[in-house]
């Protein structure tokens, strides 16, 4: 069996409906899509998706927006960033600071986290880390997708600068994904990466 560790984004969960809509395709082709709780602390947020990483060994992660980020750091794996969200601190900086309601069901059962500046000041950190020591199998291993129309971030600039234009996509859509974009775009190339087709 064939295991993807797929990332949420910002506010949301492991339930979110993505990672549902990728089980229900994948589960004819015999493969497991893990989607894990990512904590809201950046630095624990890391540290515990490096030790998921190496628990499950998956071959194939998948991460969406601060997902998309966080999976960026995942190296040694076949990995998707969607949407990824390379500026964290920024974007909650000017737009985040405050309650927010995660937008799906916890595992924990927490409804609501608080972005502050110990939050953002962890983003920063963490951002530090993100395309450092690239190699060449690293650039291999990565494929970029960006919806054309995504009002919340703009990072296609920042991928095709550190990984090239070889695994850079366009998409027909905006920042979240709904099942026309994963049945259409993002399963075809879970598809190739995975060897799936028959």
């Amino acid at each position: 069996m064939k295991k993807i560790l797929y990332i949420h984004g910002f506010a949301s969960a492991g339930s979110t409906g993505t990672a549902t809509n990728l089980r229900n395709y994948l589960y004819e082709k015999d493969v497991q899509v893990i989607s894990p709780d990512v904590p809201t602390s950046p630095l624990a947020a890391v540290e515990f998706l490096k030790q998921t990483a190496a628990e499950i060994n998956p071959d194939l992660i998948i991460g969406t927006s601060m997902g998309g980020m966080y999976t960026e750091l995942l190296r040694g794996y076949k990995r998707i960033l969607v949407n990824p969200s390379f500026h964290m601190a920024r974007l909650l900086t000017f737009r985040g600071l405050g309650n927010h309601q995660f937008l799906n069901k916890r595992q924990d059962g927490a409804t609501q986290f608080k972005v502050d500046k110990q939050m953002i000041a962890e983003f920063k950190e963490v951002e530090k880390l993100s395309f450092q020591g690239l190699t060449d199998e690293d650039k291999a291993n990565v494929y970029g997708l960006f919806g054309r129309n995504d009002p919340t971030v703009h990072t296609q600039d920042d991928f095709k600068n550190h990984y090239g234009s070889d695994h850079f996509q366009i998409f027909e859509g905006e920042h979240r994904l709904n099942d026309k974009i994963v049945k259409h775009d993002v399963l075809p190339l879970i598809y190739h990466i995975l060897d799936l087709n028959d």
